[in-house]
């Protein structure tokens, strides 16, 4: 058993890193793989990996100068005494703005006496476009076509309400912030008012004792544009664009799960269903049941946009189906076909089969999206609990939550 943790990481090489979309996918998902050189690290299927990442270089630069820093000015951080640059790239969140930073601006621009225009400009969110003429939605004080020259009253109305900032910095950064306020800061300043930098984990994608030495990720790569600048999610940008296979060092421990494991029983069957990159974990349960060789029996739910440029291991996949390893594989591609279709769907459709296989003592696994996806399946199985078990609304809902849940703990979740 190794000593390596959050506070003590082991600095790991990225060794393969390559997309796993086709040609012409609106999306960028990849398989990274780590080595584990001489680090003793284990893990089991169903662990997550934490890894540590930095600030693209870009914001570190555009934030120093907008702020008018000096780079080299020694700051101190609960990482020790750092140069600001360093402290900025990797040790604080600077990719995006936290409340915190929203709220002292009341001070500054009282303290400045400044005036200062304050937009509401066109979101997206969760898909749904929202703009300035949804007046019932802006933050309280604030009305379209009636801006405020009060700077005060500006940020009054914004910092009023907890909601009220949560939109607006779904769209900001610290950098858009202080363009917008024109408001100065000294680095010490802002570093009170900033996050520590925290790791981010990962559903592991792999089988220690199918990659002995190696742990492996499904990652999706978020990248998008606001305000003309390019942002992106965090850890995802660090390990593709920054690392890649350079060589250079990243820290990753391992994050172990007490719940989301297999059962001990390998002759028992399992239902896993994983869209997107919920196939993470799933692939490992695969490798892993493939080396242990029980007797029972696997049943892979899968889904995405297109089978042309969302099919993830597909060769290996195939290969699995081939050798009777996985018993069955559904796919639910949602563009593929006029109407959408989700993995709910696809349960409901085999809702007999699968209360066949409940009734036979199977696990039933679920990765990825808890906001939307999660809950359709939730519902989905209450459905089937219904229709195929004869049971009430009720009697369903309590099958399902807590018996299968929390009593036999057979209906388990990775969710995110």
């Amino acid at each position: 058993m190794s000593d390596w943790s959050l506070k003590n990481p082991y600095m790991s090489q990225i060794t393969e890193n390559y997309v796993l979309n086709g040609k012409g996918s609106k999306k960028e998902t990849r398989h990274i793989v780590f080595a584990l050189g001489d680090s003793g690290l284990d893990y089991k299927v169903g662990d997550a990996l934490g890894v540590l990442s930095e600030n693209p270089p870009h914001i570190v630069e555009e934030l120093i100068q907008v702020q008018g820093w000096d780079r080299n000015q020694l700051v101190s951080t609960h990482n020790g005494e750092r140069d600001v640059y360093t402290a900025l790239k990797k040790d604080f969140e600077v990719h995006m703005a936290n409340k915190k930073f929203v709220q002292s601006l009341a001070h500054k621009v009282v303290a400045s006496g400044m005036r200062i225009s304050l937009s509401i400009v066109a979101r997206s969110r969760n898909g749904e476009e929202w703009s300035a003429d949804d007046e019932g939605d802006l933050p309280p004080g604030l009305s379209p076509g009636q801006p405020s020259d009060d700077p005060v009253a500006k940020v009054e109305a914004l910092v009023v309400d907890a909601k009220a900032i949560e939109d607006y910095l779904w769209t900001r950064d610290y950098v858009d912030i202080m363009r917008e306020f024109d408001v100065k800061y000294t680095p010490e300043e802002f570093l009170e008012l900033a996050d520590r930098l925290k790791p981010r984990l990962y559903s592991i994608a792999s089988s220690h004792d199918a990659h002995p030495g190696f742990v492996e990720l499904t990652v999706g790569i978020v990248r998008f544009e606001y305000n003309g600048r390019v942002r992106g999610g965090l850890c995802t940008q660090f390990m593709a664009d920054e690392i890649d296979t350079s060589g250079a060092p990243i820290g990753v421990f391992m994050s172990p799960t007490k719940s989301f494991i297999l059962p001990e029983n390998k002759d028992i069957d399992i239902i896993m269903v994983g869209p997107g990159t919920g196939i993470a974990p799933f692939r490992a349960f695969m490798e892993q049941r493939v080396f242990d060789g029980g007797k029972g029996r696997n049943w892979l739910f899968f889904g995405d946009q297109s089978s042309k440029t969302e099919f993830y291991y597909q060769e290996t996949i195939e290969g699995w189906m081939d050798s009777g390893d996985l018993f069955r594989f559904t796919t639910a591609w949602s563009r593929d076909q006029a109407e959408k279709i989700y993995v709910q769907h696809r349960l409901i459709e085999h809702g007999a089969e699968i209360w066949q296989w409940f009734e036979n003592g199977a696990y039933f696994y679920i990765c990825g999206d808890k906001t939307y996806m999660a809950k359709d399946v939730h519902r989905a199985l209450i459905s089937i609990a219904e229709e195929h078990g004869g049971m009430s609304n009720e009697d369903a809902t309590h099958f399902i939550e807590k018996t299968m849940m929390r009593e036999q703990k057979r209906y388990l979740r990775d969710v995110y």
